[in-house]
């Protein structure tokens, strides 16, 4: 009895353990942003290490957005002098080429975007003549007082990251207004001619609200989130002016913490504020004042700290899931005052679409964005099925663009399938183990060709999966599938020819695919059809089927069709494509049907109709 009881279990196991996913080729259709498929620092500005850059690697992966500023870096950018002062080292000043960037990208890549930003601080590199002499100190090696600034002889402390004696910023930094910022728009596309339609996206300076940590030697202590504001508009207005369709991308926040929290709090008649909640709303007042448009993208950064898989497979979920409870949940504690432990569920962008509609209005036109990003574990399995959610999200969610900033093993491997082979639309899906099993299904302009992206989150389990498809009917018998799994520690992507995507066919059977998805992994199919009920004949049957006999089936070159004593006129044979093959007037009783000329082997559906009553029935050709 126990043997019996034990196969009970195991069968009821493998039943629940199966994943039934469902596909609507017309529901939720939405286009996708061609910029989710971006990077940051691909390009140099070294004018004799340009030539290097291997443009076909980012060619054949599908690279469509290219971030260059360089994060903080791009702060203190003069773009007159071609310098920059690091800030992460010393806030020495080193040559630093936008020009050559940007010229290089649009020679070698001109249907993608490039991004540069503008700056807001006030101070931009002056001249490297002050720098501190670290070549001299420790031959340029990192030590914990990188941090410290030194640049404008300052005096040097051995043992921690606060030198001895600030530098003199004046000595190697000079004032920048807001008019120096934007000249650059004047310089590229006046001077330079370069192609504005390639340059399109500015970033609005980078992570202000820690200005006071990255950039302390201008800012020892933050200004006020009203007083950025300022600096903001200035800067939005005269971009704006000099170039009507430039796509502002800001406030370009440094991380979880700072979504929601300016340093010293925001405070407006006796009301605390989340920062992005009033960056929005003081940018709804300014356009409303104003009448110029003064945001296209909001923009932020997200850095998560767990090593723990199961937890990073997750993280696709902590920008619009309204359900997920965030382990990481910080910032988000302080959105109502004070710290509320109670506060676990992030949706960082179900809020600022919240606040975006409460502020600027439902059509505000305002897209998301997400500019830098890098995660904290190795696995480049697990790495390459995280970026592969969080792209799959930010389709079906309409993000506008994804540069994440470190690309460990596996993100080439992901960003070549989904830009290579998806199609523009998002469409609806449901799956029955979201939390481990999605998909991620795209559809075309003429919506003939269809691309469904499953991705199995678990570490350790396969997963039996079932796609089945609602107005959209599946041609052919064979499917071809593109896995990524087990990928080794080393980079395997090379070119589009040349990479670790494992080529397979899947069967189509009943406008249905069935396959095992190994444990991280990320299957690709690509599927070939045509929008229309797989029932192919409009409606369904109206009469019970035990009263129609259809034999022999499967048949070769004719079947007979017994409607009994009911008063049938009419069968129609349909193909799997809704193609109405052969028609034919029948009688009461028994008509032998010679389809003619002989179909094809393979699934039909068999209409068996009058004026008011109808069967529909499958019928298989040899």
């Amino acid at each position: 009895m126990k043997y019996i009881f034990f196969i009970f279990v195991f069968i009821s196991w493998s039943i629940k353990a199966q994943v039934s996913i469902k596909i609507d080729a017309t529901a939720e259709k939405k286009a996708i942003s061609p910029y989710l498929y971006g990077r940051n620092n691909s390009l140099s500005t070294d004018p004799g290490k340009v030539l290097n850059i291997n443009w076909t690697m980012l060619k054949d992966a599908g690279i469509t957005f290219f971030r260059e500023s360089g994060g903080n870096n791009s702060t203190k950018y003069n773009w007159r002098k071609k310098l920059s002062s690091h800030p992460d080292w010393y806030n020495n000043v080193y040559g630093n080429d936008w020009d050559v960037a940007a010229k290089s990208l649009i020679s070698n890549m001109p249907k993608a975007q490039g991004m540069w930003a503008f700056q807001l601080l006030g101070k931009v590199a002056k001249t490297n003549k002050a720098n501190f002499a670290d070549w001299d100190y420790n031959k340029s090696q990192w030590w914990e007082g990188v941090n410290q600034n030194l640049a404008g002889n300052g005096v040097l402390n051995p043992t921690g990251s606060k030198a001895k004696v600030e530098g003199d910023i004046n000595l190697y930094l000079e004032d920048w207004p807001a008019d120096s910022t934007v000249g650059i728009l004047d310089h590229w596309f006046k001077d330079l001619a370069l192609d504005k339609n390639s340059l399109t996206y500015w970033n609005m300076d980078n992570e202000v609200e820690i200005w006071n940590g990255t950039h302390d030697d201008v800012m020892p202590v933050q200004i006020s989130a009203e007083a950025f504001m300022q600096k903001y508009f200035e800067v939005a207005k005269k971009a704006r002016a000099k170039f009507p369709n430039i796509k502002l991308v800001g406030p370009v926040t440094a991380n979880e913490w700072q979504w929601y929290n300016w340093p010293n709090g925001i405070s407006v008649n006796g009301k605390s504020y989340p920062w992005l909640e009033f960056f929005i709303k003081r940018v709804a007042e300014e356009q409303k004042s104003s009448g110029i448009k003064l945001l296209d993208v909001l923009d932020i950064h997200y850095y998560p700290g767990s090593n723990k898989v199961d937890e990073v497979m997750q993280y696709h979920r902590v920008f619009f899931d309204r359900d997920y409870v965030y382990p990481e949940a910080n910032g988000v504690k302080t959105i109502n005052g004070g710290y509320d432990n109670s506060q676990t569920k992030e949706y960082i962008f179900g809020r600022v679409n919240d606040w975006l509609d409460k502020y600027l209005g439902t059509n505000h036109g305002v897209k998301l964005g997400i500019t830098e990003s890098g995660i904290n574990i190795s696995d480049p399995n697990a790495i390459a099925v995280w970026y592969a959610s969080t792209l799959g999200e930010f389709m079906k969610n309409e993000v506008e663009i994804f540069t994440p900033w470190s690309w460990p093993v596996g993100m080439w491997e992901t960003v070549h399938l989904f830009s290579r082979y998806n199609q523009p639309f998002s469409i609806k899906s449901s799956s029955t183990d979201e939390t481990l099993v999605s998909a991620y299904p795209s559809i075309n302009a003429s919506q003939d060709s269809l691309t469904v992206v499953l991705v199995n989150r678990s570490t350790n389990s396969s997963k039996t999966t079932t796609v089945s498809f609602n107005n959209f009917v599946l041609s052919g018998k064979n499917a071809t599938a593109l896995a990524l799994k087990s990928l080794p520690s080393t980079e395997t992507f090379v070119s589009h020819t040349q990479n670790a995507l494992s080529k397979s066919n899947v069967s189509i059977a009943n406008n249905t695919i069935s396959l095992t998805l190994p444990a991280l992994s990320i299957t690709s199919i690509q599927l070939a059809g045509k929008v229309g009920q797989y029932s192919a004949v409009l409606g369904t049957s109206t009469e019970p089927e035990s009263n129609i006999k259809v034999f022999p089936n499967p048949f070769a070159n004719e079947f007979t069709v017994d409607t009994g004593t009911e008063k049938f006129k009419q069968i129609e044979l349909f193909d799997e494509m809704g193609k109405q093959v052969y028609t034919q007037s029948i009688a009461n009783g028994e008509t032998v049907i010679g389809v003619s000329p002989k179909v094809k082997s393979g699934t039909y559906l068999l209409k068996i109709s009058n004026d008011k009553s109808l069967v529909v029935k499958k019928i298989l050709a040899l």
